[in-house]
């Protein structure tokens, strides 16, 4: 709406109508913030706690895989690393938290059956399998709760500019357009009712 239209009843309502929308979108705004806000730290908790059980899956199966490279030599458990298949069903899949688009990866539950023989391996390779294999499992649930923050923490940043541009430029300008008119017009009244007296008087 132009701000420097003439004050009209016609205007007036525009401009409260106006002014009435813009609040309740600042509302909704600040509601989907906050919303996203609390997602977003929670969030947060399960990728730190993801991180540490990463930590110590990858301490323990460098370890185990430390001990058969000393039994089997480091050439021996390379060969066998080649047989090891490249991970493919990996699922991506979507869900909406107030629009915002979040991925939800996940691998297909299933028995671990080592993908290499028996005849040149030892428990420690056995356990590096395991725990490497654990490893996946878990760098793919933080990459689909790292991916979430991400596009919560960007959408956040695009909320509270709408919110911003609404609370500081939006509401106060047409706050002051609203009362600018009102005064108009009842100025334009006052006019009216005492010209009218003063015809009346005459």
């Amino acid at each position: 709406m132009d701000t420097t239209l003439f004050p009209t009843k016609g205007n007036l309502i525009v401009a409260k109508n106006t002014l009435r929308l813009s609040k309740q979108g600042y509302e909704l705004l600040d509601k989907k913030r906050n919303i996203l806000v609390r997602e977003m730290m929670l969030l947060i908790d399960k990728a730190e706690e993801i991180q540490s059980h990463i930590d110590s899956t990858f301490t323990e199966a460098y370890e185990a895989l430390q001990n058969a490279n000393m039994s089997i030599g480091i050439s021996t458990v390379e060969q066998i690393g080649t047989a090891v298949e490249e991970e493919k069903n990996i699922e991506i899949k979507t869900r909406s938290i107030m629009g915002v688009e979040i991925p939800i990866i996940s691998i297909p539950e299933e028995e671990i059956h080592p993908q290499y023989g028996f005849a040149r391996t030892t428990l420690s390779l056995d356990e590096a399998f395991s725990k490497f294999y654990k490893v996946k499992q878990l760098t793919v649930v933080m990459a689909e709760v790292e991916n979430a923050i991400y596009r919560l923490a960007i959408n956040i940043k695009r909320t509270q500019k709408r919110a911003n541009a609404l609370k500081n430029i939006m509401i106060p300008r047409y706050t002051d357009l609203t009362k600018h008119i009102q005064n108009a017009l009842e100025e334009k009244e006052r006019e009216e009712f005492t010209r009218l007296k003063m015809i009346k008087k005459n």
